[in-house]
């Protein structure tokens, strides 16, 4: 029995292209051209302050440390903010209206937990960014928070805790990145 053209057939399967399309590639060659993700996305000064919007989805609240006073949570973060370079016209990319990069591609906000308890300031993944033809920039990262949280158990079993999560822009002030804060919508990830 002679296996040579089933194992010809077998590497055919396995040479074929995998990548984006010619589209695409163009695409992110043009859009990123002179790009530079240190830089706020705004055309002039008096674009500033950068609107972003801000939702959080609790997935999970994992615990909550009475005696260090510390909640432990899963969360989804939603942010959302328009970066100017990053438009197109989808006619001349064949109808491209969005695309998916890294998230080190880009300008991101820094917004942080103030009130973390752990010293650990960063989202759990660095998932990808969804940016539209318009500029519109989505980036939905999972996050695992220790925040401090004042807890009075006074009237236990009977008591109701109320833990704030306090964030905002690491580097910028509120006269450069204003955070407006939106409802979570529950649909899972993007």
């Amino acid at each position: 029995m002679r296996l040579e053209p089933l194992l010809h057939a077998v590497l055919a399967v396995f040479t074929i292209k995998v990548g984006a399309s010619d589209d695409e590639e163009r695409l992110m060659v043009d859009v990123f051209r002179g790009y530079n993700s240190l830089i706020q996305p705004v055309k002039n000064i008096s674009e500033i302050p950068i609107i972003v919007k801000m939702a959080l989805q609790l997935v999970l609240l994992i615990n909550v440390d009475e005696k260090d006073q510390v909640m432990h949570t899963n969360v989804w973060l939603t942010l959302k903010w328009h970066d100017f370079q990053m438009r197109w016209n989808p006619v001349n990319y064949g109808e491209i209206r969005e695309m998916r990069v890294a998230p080190d591609k880009v300008w991101l906000p820094d917004i942080v937990l103030f009130n973390n308890a752990d010293g650990n300031y960063e989202v759990s993944f660095m998932c990808n960014v969804v940016i539209n033809y318009l500029g519109d920039m989505l980036w939905v990262p999972p996050a695992i928070y220790k925040s401090s949280c004042i807890i009075d158990v006074e009237f236990f079993p009977f008591d109701e805790q109320v833990c704030t999560l306090v964030f905002g822009s690491w580097t910028y002030n509120e006269n450069e990145i204003k955070l407006e804060f939106e409802q979570a919508e529950w649909g899972g990830p993007v």
